[in-house]
């Protein structure tokens, strides 16, 4: 189901609509409750993006393992 989240960066509003998922993997990193500067956008980008990468690099490793057999 869908749901929308409003984000306070620089005192600007920006409401989206994503996934229930999404919102609860984006809360993990801002808080949807306080304006959020900058540096606490690009801190949750890199945190995301580091999950990302270990998640691809798991990827690789178990599709690597399994093209053995």
């Amino acid at each position: 189901m869908n749901k929308e989240v409003t984000f306070h960066i620089n005192n600007m509003a920006y409401t989206i609509t994503v996934d229930e998922k999404i919102h609860k993997e984006l809360s993990k990193y801002l808080d949807l409750g306080k304006n959020n500067d900058t540096r606490d956008l690009l801190a949750a980008y890199i945190r995301l993006s580091q999950e990302y990468n270990t998640f691809q690099k798991n990827v690789e490793d178990i599709t690597n393992k399994l093209s053995r057999f």
